[in-house]
């Protein structure tokens, strides 16, 4: 689905990602982790195409990401930042159908099928009854939702997510990245979202990718990457893992003066 060949992201003079060679396949769901500042947002944006890669190239679909059209790029991959800013007045039906105009050429109207599956992504995010509002009335939390529901109405095969469940209830975090693993598992849709919940990160992803902060890195499937002393090496505070009937649960080690 997508892949980077000796991709190096900078800093200023900091590198950020030394040579990364990682290969995501279709029907995958990788968590991205490391430490504030160590580059997971920077690589995200990279593997969008809304930022160039310092050396090295990202290719999606076996085809260079500079030579995709930008329409047919966004039938192809989808991008949920990690903040946004709502300078214009738009209800949250305005805002989740503009996530369809990949598919509209050389018009800009919806009709009837956009409307459908606009409101379905809403209803999948439990902000349906939310339609009509005006997304700057919205709490974070539903904000989040609103435009995880475009992300969904966008309806492409690649979703690079960061920080999805930024801003949400525990009971939405759980209902959300359960819904993105199970696009996964049953639509064979490809999933990259960047997290600091190893909890959750764990519980639904098949793969990790470790960043450092001096461009060291570590990608492979959960079971091998998130290890304790891994974590602990690549987070830079020690983890303990505790076993609890099929699952595992992440929490730092107390400092202990």
């Amino acid at each position: 689905m997508i892949r980077t060949d000796q991709l190096n992201l900078n800093a200023g003079t900091r590198t950020l990602v030394d040579k990364l060679n990682w290969v995501i396949n279709a029907g995958e769901c990788w968590s991205v982790i490391g430490r504030n500042g160590a580059g997971k947002s920077t690589l995200l944006r990279t593997l969008a195409g809304l930022r160039e890669p310092d050396a090295g190239h990202v290719t999606i679909q076996d085809r260079a990401l500079n030579d995709w059209p930008l329409a047919e790029l966004a039938r192809e991959r989808a991008f949920l930042a990690q903040a946004r800013h709502d300078a214009f007045s738009y209800s949250v039906i305005e805002t989740v159908l503009s996530a369809r105009h990949p598919y509209h050429d050389n018009h800009y109207w919806e009709g009837s099928d956009d409307q459908q599956i606009a409101l379905a992504a809403l209803a999948s995010m439990e902000v349906d009854h939310l339609a009509a509002r005006d997304v700057r009335s919205l709490s974070g939390g539903e904000r989040q939702r609103v435009a995880i529901a475009a992300m969904l109405a966008q309806d492409t095969p690649l979703l690079l997510l960061d920080e999805p469940a930024n801003a949400l209830d525990l009971a939405h975090q759980v209902s959300v990245m359960g819904l993105l693993a199970k696009l996964c598992r049953e639509q064979n849709k490809t999933v990259v979202m960047v997290g600091h919940d190893l909890n959750l990160a764990h519980s639904v992803s098949t793969h990790a990718l470790l960043l450092m902060e001096d461009g060291g890195w570590l990608a492979g499937p959960v079971a091998e990457v998130m290890q304790a002393s891994i974590l602990g090496h690549y987070l830079g505070h020690p983890i303990d893992i505790i076993e609890h009937g099929k699952r595992k649960i992440f929490i730092p080690k107390e400092d202990i003066a």
